[in-house]
């Protein structure tokens, strides 16, 4: 059976936030967490409060474990959902803009893929505020795994109206030096790893 420590570590942990981030929300130390969750100490009656505000349940339920009707039916929200629904826009939204390039070399083929990756990440945002779990490894797992897509198209145009005159989502090959084109996949693979191993860098207990 759960007990407060117990309930507090897996309502911060539902919530996605680590110790330190918990402690920076109620005004405490980290150790002073880390104690409430090993069960050396127990947190303040004005930090329950805080808490139960924060984490949207009663004060009953953090110390006593007593859950309202609401807590009961309410579902918990993964936001790792968001990250596949992201995921598959972004790379739809890229198909689509190199594949309506390359068949018609129509600078509108940028409109139909940013839109789609548009809808991919704003359906991100808005689910992310709307999500109960997993909040902070969705972050971490949406940016692993999509800057791989949303960094293609604006170094890919950069590097296009630098050396080849085009305006293509993808490097043009065959109209610029070989050597640039050779730059731009090395500027793109140092970019995206760059951020994947800052988000790896920023992951917490």
């Amino acid at each position: 059976m759960m007990n407060v420590a117990d309930r507090i570590q897996n309502l911060r942990k539902s919530k996605g936030i680590s110790q330190e981030e918990l402690a920076d929300k109620l005004g405490v130390s980290r150790q002073t967490v880390s104690k409430w969750e090993s069960e050396q100490s127990v947190p303040d009656i004005d930090k329950v409060i805080i808490m139960s505000d924060y984490f949207e349940v009663t004060t009953d339920y953090i110390l006593k474990g007593i859950e309202t009707q609401k807590q009961v039916d309410k579902e918990p929200l993964n936001a790792n959902i968001f990250v596949a629904i992201a995921t598959a826009f972004n790379f739809i939204g890229l198909i689509i803009a190199i594949a309506v390039w390359y068949a018609e070399q129509d600078p509108m083929a940028f409109a139909g893929g940013l839109g789609a990756m548009a809808i991919g990440s704003m359906s991100f945002g808005v689910g992310l505020a709307c999500s109960t779990q997993n909040v902070k490894k969705a972050k971490q797992l949406f940016w692993m795994i999509n800057i791989w897509f949303l960094a293609f198209i604006p170094l890919s145009f950069l590097y296009n109206v630098l050396f080849t005159g085009f305006i293509a989502p993808y490097p043009v090959f065959g109209y610029g030096h070989p050597i640039a084109f050779l730059a731009f996949w090395l500027i793109y693979l140092a970019t995206c790893l760059s951020i994947v191993c800052i988000t790896k860098m920023r992951r917490t207990e």
